[in-house]
């Protein structure tokens, strides 16, 4: 089996993993990011720039931002769900920012109120705007697999996001299995039907565990030539307008997975297990991952 020699690994827990939380404070956050930035990790997914109503752990996304300059060796990113979210992360000085266009109409509705269609039309104008301030665009794909209202997304909503994404210009893809139901057989089928159509497009992926096959289903999105994943310390998270989902996959765990592998990144495990304590404590409750519980073979 040809493997990728690395993966890069974004770590999500600052946006994806607190936005179901209760808000915690700013300060807290920072205590996070600080913990993460010292696991080596190279891109980390900062905040949003979305409805503070919809998403109240996530209001202070401009005071964040004020201080993402404290961590000058990381490429921040903020997620945003609207042209207007996407000139709020710009003028906050994100210099990477992320569209999400959920494939199935009933989330889409329930995450941003359209239709996949009506938020696949918005894509080219947030293009323009980041690149006229040299900013790049990730175009995330979510429900690439399963919806919790409509059930399976037949593969072809997905190609037709992505053929809008490339046409106007967007910089990255992702696919995001956002409630946890893929499995390796199916990641592996999206992910061949999508390369014909993007090109030398970098295409990621965003993996939920809420039924056990997170890890599993990252493992075949490598096997399958994906070399950029998105992961969250302690797994983290979850969607807040997505009914049952759950669990990102764990920034360690994943780290475990690819180390023992053969396959280099960036992120030191034992830090990252450490980071993983420090968001247990700043939510309040257990956390899913693995080697949070059980720790690594090799550091104990």
């Amino acid at each position: 089996m040809d493997l990728p020699a690395k993966v890069d690994i974004r770590e999500v827990s600052l946006r994806d993993g607190l936005q179901i939380e209760q808000p915690i404070p700013l300060e807290a956050k920072l205590e996070l990011l600080a913990a993460i930035a010292a696991t080596g990790v190279r891109e980390v997914e900062a905040t949003a720039f979305v409805s503070p109503s919809k998403v109240p752990a996530l209001a202070d996304a401009p005071e964040l931002a004020a201080e993402l300059h404290r961590f000058p060796d990381i490429e921040f990113s903020a997620l945003v769900a609207s042209p207007n979210g996407a000139k709020r992360a710009v003028a906050a000085g994100l210099r990477s920012i992320e569209y999400v266009v959920s494939a199935a109409d009933g989330h889409s509705r329930a995450n941003v109120g359209r239709s996949t269609a009506e938020a696949t039309a918005q894509i080219a104008d947030i293009v323009a705007i980041a690149h006229d301030s040299d900013t790049t665009v990730e175009v995330i794909i979510a429900t690439a697999w399963d919806c919790p209202f409509d059930g399976p997304t037949p593969p072809e909503r997905v190609l037709e996001v992505a053929d809008a994404a490339t046409a106007a210009g967007a910089d990255r893809l992702a696919i995001a299995d956002t409630i946890g139901t893929t499995t390796p057989g199916r990641v592996i089928d999206l992910i061949s039907a999508l390369r014909p159509r993007i090109g030398d497009t970098p295409l990621g992926a965003h993996f939920h565990n809420t039924r056990g096959a997170g890890l599993a289903s990252a493992w075949a999105a490598v096997t399958a030539g994906v070399t950029r994943l998105d992961a969250s310390v302690g797994g983290l998270g979850g969607c807040p307008f997505a009914p049952g989902a759950s669990g990102n996959i764990a920034t360690e765990d994943l780290v475990y997975l690819l180390r023992d592998s053969g396959i280099d990144v960036d992120v030191d495990l034992g830090a990252a297990i450490a980071a993983a304590e420090v968001a247990r404590r700043a939510v309040g409750h257990d956390l899913p991952s693995a080697l949070l519980r059980a720790g690594d073979r090799i550091l104990g």
